[in-house]
This record gives C-alpha cells, sequence and structure tokens, in this order.
C-alpha cells in the first residue's frame, strides 16, 4: 500500500466514531493500515494496534514543539482500545505540500518545503529537544556542521503551505528527534521526484541554501529505505 489519498471507500474504526460526531472526508491512509479523517476543522488520526507506529509518541513532540514556538496542529484528544489509536488534532490553516493546487504549483511548493525544514533546523534549538529519530542508526556520521532538531518524516506532503505559498508548519511529527540536517534533506530531496517528478533536487537545495552533499543524501536514503 502507497500512502495517499485513498481513492476507495474507507471503514471507519470503533474508535474513531467514538470521538467524531461526524466524518466529512478521508484525508489520508497510509502504508500501515493507517487513516486521517476530517471532522470540521480537526484531523484524527488513526492508526492499528501493532503497526510499529504509537501515537502517543506523536502526541508528545506535538506537544512539545508547541512549547517552544514551532507551528504544527494543536493537540484536542488521543485515545486508545483494543484495536488502535486515536490523536486529535486542529486543522492549521492552509493545504498540505502535494493538495490539488500545489501539485499544480510545484516550483512554490519545493520553496515552501525548504524554508520549512530550514526553519526548523535553524530556530529549535537541540539541548530543548529530548526526543530521538529511531530510524537513523546508531553509529550514523556525525553531523558536517552540528546537530539540528529534524522533523524525521520531512517527505513533501508534512509541510502545510499558505495561500500566499509561505510555509505554514508541519504535521506527522512522530519521529522527531536530534542529528544530522542531512538526514531530513535526503528524504525530502527523494520524496519531491514521487510527488512532483524527476529534477527538483537543485531547486530545494537552492530554497534552503546549502550545497548537494551526495555522500550523505545516499547514506541516508540508504537508511531510511533499510528501516521500512
Amino acid at each position: 500500500m502507497v500512502a495517499g489519498a485513498p481513492t476507495g471507500p474507507v471503514e471507519v474504526p470503533e474508535l474513531v466514531r467514538a470521538f467524531a460526531g461526524r466524518i466529512d472526508d478521508v484525508a489520508w491512509s497510509n502504508e500501515i493500515g493507517g487513516h486521517t479523517f476530517v471532522m470540521g476543522d480537526r484531523f484524527i488520526k488513526w492508526n492499528p494496534l501493532g503497526s510499529g507506529v504509537d501515537l502517543d509518541d506523536e502526541r508528545a513532540r506535538l506537544i512539545w514543539a508547541r512549547t517552544i514556538g514551532h507551528p504544527v496542529p494543536e493537540v484536542l484528544d488521543f485515545g486508545r482500545d483494543h484495536a488502535g489509536q486515536v490523536l486529535v488534532t486542529r486543522a492549521l490553516p492552509g493545504s498540505g505540500a502535494v493538495s490539488a493546487g500545489w501539485l499544480e504549483r510545484p516550483e512554490s511548493a519545493v520553496r515552501a518545503i525548504a524554508q520549512g525544514l530550514r526553519a526548523l533546523h535553524d530556530k529549535v534549538p537541540v539541548a530543548a529537544c529530548p526526543f530521538r529519530t529511531r530510524w537513523i542508526p546508531a553509529d550514523a556520521p556525525p553531523p558536517a556542521d552540528g546537530a539540528v532538531v529534524l522533523h524525521g518524516d520531512a517527505c513533501a506532503p508534512n509541510t502545510i503551505i499558505g495561500l500566499d505559498g509561505r510555509f505554514v508548519g508541519h504535521v506527522d511529527f512522530g519521529a522527531v528527534g536530534v542529528g544530522d540536517r542531512w538526514a531530513d534533506l535526503a528524504i525530502a530531496t527523494m520524496s519531491l521526484e514521487w510527488n512532483y517528478g524527476p529534477g527538483w533536487q537543485d531547486a530545494f537545495l537552492a530554497a534552503y541554501d546549502i550545497e548537494p552533499d551526495e555522500q550523505r543524501i545516499r547514506y541516508y536514503r540508504a537508511a531510511w529505505d533499510g528501516s521500512a
């Protein structure tokens, strides 16, 4: 299964119904059998138990990020039952970088994704981050220019963009941790091709304001693939 907006009907789990008066839409389905439902200005994210992804980890990271001022969704509720977990958040103003409008404007979307990661890497203090990114090997090469706070899943869909084309915030924050910025940049540039087609890496790195490091790009892409 490939992550993306579902193309067919999605069964609404019992736990989701307990948190939602109604379901307006299904925004996303992921590779592990989870779904994100829409109810007004709320997103209700559900993952099955045993998926290897703990939404309580994401809840903790979202709450932390808001306390230090990085723009992420507000956590409204959390719950679990015998089948899965649910995380309820308030929507950020804007739309995902792979929504229809931004797929038609890839240059603007790529620039916003790069600017959002730069803001995260430059502005969030490493000393304040109590988390680690689990998919990065313990013996990874040391950061070339110092550690930063990583998104940990820097694929294009996890950036929210405003109507003006500017970065608004990040979603899917469950893998945040500290490490080499190239761990995010390698995955971000890889996902650009999946979503917008080939040839966007140079524009992304220029918007981020960094020269390419192909050795680190290859290393972190291999580590990412090995963790799947």
